[in-house]
């Protein structure tokens, strides 16, 4: 069957050819085809209609319909083909494929979803999911992620677990940083907000019931497997796993350790809030505080903290707390504070409520009483205490030993571990000899005292003496070696190690020995 269009060029053709055939030719049609059109524009009538010839699958066409109403428009070609074989049907399973597409086609263009746009007002809705975080310390993160659906504000917290007492601690955290709380939040179907569907209905979780009571609130979940209803939030989770997780497509390297993870997200929700949105051309964060913050509702100044487990005070001098008869460590910051104590199946959880809401401040192995949980990060650089003890002079006399400099205060630490007798005597000697040959020249000899253990007076002098120069500090005229007698040391020599290894090694260090030995002798 001709369009309009081409029935109307035929019949010009034939006006300028007034020829069935040349009209033919220049359409690319039948003669014939020319003809009907022409006779039927002659009797006023409507261009012809070509006969629809009918098909071998006609007399099957209710049972395929049927088989694609029941499938949904899900069944298969060959299964179709199957049953109609069954019931008699003598075509080829490409007539039946042919068919089954129209039908499916239709089926679908008449039960197709229909998205209507929708038009949110301000302070309304807020909408919340969960996404694959990164591996931090050998542990999966999770990343919570809210989504205001009127200025397009979103929030991205990490947390360590989907539990009730995160998620709760990761909302109101949400709720502070918008600077309220929405009328509505949406969400998935977790166990943590729906505990069962009845005939269709979801049945809430009765602490997340508690829970929108306290923040005056409503709690609602999308349908089940349908992430279209909250597809807003759905895309913010998207976006922030392409860009947090770390990625042969985003280059971004591990994290060492989860204050990473956090400051990452911090950075990512300033980055994203500070854009022009595609949607609504405006910043969110923009949106957030001129439009919808004036709107939402108070958040209440206390949280809710039932789940967040026992009350603990962290004492004023030691950051250190006790559950379960065990004690485990907090940041040192949060001495003298208040925090919450809980236990999973393998960790311990203890949570602080400060200026921006509940956050996680410390997770545990679990431990046996006797044996406290320690994380060194949570304590300041250590002091010195009583394994390295800071020098402090107490008297006049001890200043003017220590004023020589570093070689002195290491030569006191050396002696007074070696256990030297009459330190305070030997101090004085050395500060006596200072005021003659000067500061530098006696610190530099206790520095060397110190590092080869030699505390007498003598040895002081004696490394003074054989100085660089071999000549006595603060002495120019007067040239003094110290020639050691190795037949007094205990000790054996090297000398006769010291061609090892040379052709005619033995024979050599003999000759040398005896021409020595003759030498000493005469």
């Amino acid at each position: 069957m001709k369009s309009p269009g081409e029935f109307m060029e035929i019949l010009a053709a034939f006006d300028l050819t007034q020829s069935y055939r040349g009209a033919a030719e220049v359409c690319g049609v039948s003669h014939n085809t020319v003809r009907s059109y022409v006779k039927a524009r002659e009797a006023g009538a409507q261009a012809p209609i070509a006969r629809q010839r009918g098909r071998i699958t006609d007399p099957y066409l209710p049972q395929m319909e049927s088989l694609v109403e029941q499938s949904r428009g899900k069944i298969r070609g060959d299964v179709v083909h199957g049953k109609l074989v069954a019931l008699g049907y003598t075509g080829s399973i490409r007539t039946t494929r042919y068919v089954l597409a129209g039908l499916k086609s239709k089926y679908r263009a008449q039960n197709a979803r229909v998205h209507r746009p929708w038009t949110v007002e301000p302070a309304r809705w807020l909408q919340w999911d969960y996404g694959d975080g990164p591996v931090v310390d050998g542990v999966k993160t999770v990343l919570f992620v809210a989504w205001l659906a009127y200025s397009r504000f979103r929030i991205v917290i990490p947390l360590r677990d989907k539990t009730m007492p995160s998620v709760f601690a990761a909302l109101d955290r949400s709720f502070r940083m918008i600077g309220g709380v929405p009328t509505y939040v949406l969400t998935d179907n977790e166990r943590t907000i729906t505990v069962d569907h009845v005939a269709g209905i979801p049945v809430r979780n009765p602490q997340i019931v508690a829970f929108a009571r306290h923040y005056s609130t409503a709690v609602h979940t999308c349908m089940p497997a349908d992430p279209a209803s909250k597809g807003g939030v759905e895309n913010a989770v998207k976006i922030a796993k392409a860009d947090l997780v770390p990625k042969e497509t985003n280059l971004r390297p591990e994290y060492a350790s989860f204050l990473e993870l956090e400051q990452a997200c911090q950075v990512f929700m300033e980055d994203v809030n500070s854009k022009v949105h595609r949607a609504t051309l405006e910043i969110p964060k923009d949106m957030l505080r001129l439009i919808e913050r004036p709107k939402l509702h108070p958040v209440p100044a206390v949280p809710v903290t039932a789940s967040f487990g026992q009350v603990r005070q962290v004492p004023p001098n030691t950051p250190m707390v006790t559950y379960e008869h065990s004690r485990y460590s907090v940041p040192h910051t949060l001495m003298g504070q208040r925090v919450w104590v809980r236990s999973t199946d393998t960790h311990v959880v203890i949570v602080h409520v400060g200026l921006y809401g509940p956050m996680e401040v410390a997770r545990h192995q679990l431990t046996r009483p006797g044996v406290p949980a320690i994380i060194d990060a949570h304590f300041p650089p250590a002091s010195a205490g009583a394994l390295e003890r800071v020098i402090r002079p107490t008297n006049k006399a001890e200043e003017e030993f220590l004023v020589l400099g570093a070689g002195a205060a290491l030569w006191l630490k050396e002696a007074a571990a070696a256990g030297t007798n009459k330190i305070r005597h030997k101090m004085e000697r050395a500060t006596a000899l200072a005021a003659m040959l000067g500061n530098d020249a006696v610190d530099q000899g206790l520095g060397a005292a110190a590092v080869h253990h030699r505390f007498t007076h003598e040895d002081l002098v004696s490394i003074i003496t054989n100085t660089a120069t071999g000549e006595l500090a603060g002495d120019g005229n007067n040239t003094r070696h110290t020639v050691t007698d190795q037949g007094q040391w205990l000790s054996q020599g090297t000398g006769g190690w010291a061609n090892f290894g040379t052709t005619n090694t033995t024979n050599t260090a003999e000759d040398s020995d005896t021409t020595d030995l003759e030498g000493a002798t005469e």
